[in-house]
């Protein structure tokens, strides 16, 4: 049987909590918590609305291709995919943290950006790492890692780290330093255009509710 609800799209972790009370908001329960249930679709309060679980990385794609109506993701993760066919209506100011460069303490990035030295930049983050470093002049060589981006430079992968930042203590526990801000990062709800106008009945009052939530989080 064909689901005629709305879809949304999230991960675990993180952006689920913080999610929490914009769902609230938009009068959305969900009736399991995904931290404690191996369920990968949860029923909300809802017949109307039900949850996905998946990588943050792969929000976009369900949302791209109509297998989630609506989605929340980074936009770190939304960078890198491209966001081709994405409506993004609202940044939510939930999950926020910083897209920096860094490097081992005591390499002179500074002297080695100045004198035009290639370098070897170890991320997830490829597109806005090779934006960044374009948009510098300066020429490099990625190399793609999935986790534990701290390791690189520490046994010579590469010179330095493009990764998200938070309070930076992982960075001060692996004798690293952020050397650059690139970008700030938050999280955004991401939007089928075709299911906006298939389903906005539907979806226009979470676009709402969420909106509403958010302006009074900011006003607070």
């Amino acid at each position: 049987m064909t689901y005629t609800g709305i879809t949304l799209a999230l991960s675990k972790g993180r952006i689920f909590e913080e999610t929490l009370p914009l769902l609230a908001a938009a009068g959305i329960t969900p009736t399991e918590n995904p931290e404690s249930s191996r369920k990968l679709i949860i029923g909300t309060n809802r017949a109307d609305v039900r949850l996905i679980i998946v990588r943050a990385s792969d929000v976009p794609t369900y949302v791209q291709y109509g297998a989630a109506d609506l989605g929340i993701a980074g936009k770190d993760v939304l960078n890198e995919h491209g966001g081709n066919g994405l409506y993004q209506p609202l940044d939510l100011q939930i999950a926020c943290c910083r897209m920096m460069v860094a490097v081992r303490e005591g390499y002179d990035y500074a002297g080695t950006v100045k004198q035009g030295a290639r370098i070897r930049v170890a991320t997830k983050y490829v597109n806005a790492a090779r934006e960044h470093f374009a948009g510098k002049g300066v020429h490099i060589d990625l190399i793609k890692l999935y986790g534990s981006m701290e390791l690189a430079p520490l046994v010579g992968l590469s010179d330095v780290i493009v990764d998200l930042v938070s309070t930076g203590g992982t960075l001060k526990a692996n004798g690293l330093v952020a050397v650059e801000h690139i970008s700030d990062i938050s999280s955004r709800l991401i939007v089928n255009q075709a299911a906006l106008k298939l389903k906005r009945s539907l979806i226009q009052p979470v676009i709402d509710g969420f909106s509403s939530a958010v302006g009074t989080r900011g006003a607070a």
